[in-house]
């Protein structure tokens, strides 16, 4: 399964150094409706 996190506290949610867990992705808001978009579309292919 795979994860995507939208959120607006990326700093605050993943302290410093630590990283999403495997085949999670993090975007941080604001985020264009494009970059979803791609970020739906390339989690799909994989």
């Amino acid at each position: 399964m795979r994860i995507m996190f939208i959120t607006g506290f990326a700093a605050v949610a993943l302290s410093a150094g630590s990283r999403a867990p495997v085949g999670a992705k993090v975007l941080a808001k604001p985020v264009h409706l494009r970059e979803i978009v791609a970020e739906v579309e390339r989690m799909l292919a994989a």
